[in-house]
């Protein structure tokens, strides 16, 4: 069987096609395969991505340093890779992170400045007059303060930034290749990809990095063991005369007393449809989608209007300006892995990796990531050094 490729990626999302653009840099004969974002979400039969947004919190700040770090260098690229692919992704307006005051039996905002400081990340400290001062839109419970990252932090457009890395990969000489992969499979040496289109595709090696799809039956030649829940966002429309109101609004990670409160919230911003939309999610609830055809299910479902209600009464009480009539919501999922890190290692053949697993927080990593994944099929192994976990994938037996 002629190879027709030396390295091809499955999957085009936001660690895909990082991967892609990183393998560009290394070789020739590289294919990415993936579906384009669907028309119609409702009405769509195939697979999806959580990545059809336009905006994710990125921060430095995390208790963990190894996702501290996929942070820190993911974010450090943001520039070079919006200048080679003349896509602007990045809005760089900062980070809140909100909880009760240190001392009072709550440690959210202990553990946060401890990661501040053992990271070197500037931040301000701020005390509930100071927080109510210097953001006037937010209402917070009583005895909070908050921690204030103001320079590579804010949020990152995800449509956008796949955009852009397809955009560099492209240039780079990357074959794109728009369908869905149903199965991959390693066949006297060389790893075969079968799309729905019946197309087949040779490699060297092939990573997948099908996000929540990875799970889906029969695509790799193990079952990988990684949970994917259900997740409802909600929006609220700021019509263009409102938005002065929310003029240099920080995107927000907030951990009231309850903590099944915790929400995240991004700033306006505008979507596809012309519109700007303030987003927020959180829930303290898992559901899980066990199937591909359960993921695909949720994904035209559209979201849980339950949550969506919480989510709304959530915001009554931390921004009483904004109409709660105008809301809207969707579905996505996050996908987590035994260790709570990315999965990136090979299966039983040495043809075949993965790349996967964001664990709710791989939007702003996803560069890192994704160059870890080509790292791993160019070198055999992840030479890195400068992480304290493995990423090692677990597989069914």
């Amino acid at each position: 069987m002629a190879i027709q490729f030396r390295y091809i990626v499955v999957g085009a999302g936001m660690m895909g096609a990082a991967a892609a653009r990183h393998l560009a840099e290394h070789t020739d004969g590289v294919a990415l395969i993936g579906p384009r974002e669907p028309d119609d979400i409702k009405s769509h039969t195939g697979v999806f991505a959580s990545h059809y947004d336009a905006a994710r919190i990125t921060r430095t700040i995390d208790s963990n340093a190894d996702w501290a770090r996929l942070a820190n260098r993911s974010i450090a690229r943001y520039a070079d890779i919006e200048c080679e692919s003349g896509v602007e992704f990045y809005g760089e307006v900062g980070c809140l992170i909100v909880g009760k005051k240190r001392g009072t039996g709550f440690p959210y905002i202990e553990n946060v400045c401890a990661a501040a400081e053992t990271l070197g990340v500037e931040t301000d400290i701020l005390h509930y007059a100071e927080l109510a001062a210097r953001f006037p839109y937010f209402t917070f419970e009583s005895g909070c303060e908050g921690v204030f990252e103001k320079n590579n932090a804010g949020y990152v457009n995800p449509r956008e930034l796949v955009r852009a890395q397809i955009a560099v990969a492209e240039k780079r000489g990357v074959t794109r290749i728009d369908d869905v992969a149903v199965s991959v499979r390693e066949q006297g040496g060389v790893a075969t990809v079968t799309t729905a289109s019946g197309a087949v595709y040779t490699a060297e090696k092939v990573l997948v990095a099908a996000g929540g799809f990875s799970i889906a039956d029969g695509l790799l030649p193990q079952a990988l063991e990684m949970e994917v829940y259900a997740r409802t966002v909600a929006f609220f429309e700021i019509p263009d005369d409102e938005l002065h109101v929310y003029a240099g609004m920080p995107s927000l990670i907030y951990e009231p007393e309850d903590p099944r409160k915790h929400i995240y919230l991004l700033p306006p911003v505008r979507y596809p449809d012309g519109k700007f939309y303030l987003k927020i999610g959180g829930e303290p609830d898992d559901v899980p989608l066990t199937t591909d055809q359960e993921i695909r299910e949720w994904f035209r479902s559209g979201g849980n209007a339950e949550v969506r209600d919480n989510l709304s009464d959530i915001i009554e009480t931390l921004i009483p300006s904004i109409d709660r009539a105008r809301i809207s919501m969707a579905a996505c999922v996050t996908s987590y892995t035994r260790s709570g890190f990315p999965a990136i290692g090979y299966t039983a053949s040495p043809s075949i990796a993965v790349l996967t697993g964001g664990c709710g927080a791989a939007a702003k990593s996803s560069d890192e990531i994704g160059r870890l994944g080509a790292e791993l099929l160019v070198e055999g192994q992840i030479i890195d050094k400068g992480y304290e976990t493995d990423f090692a994938p677990v597989f069914s037996a």
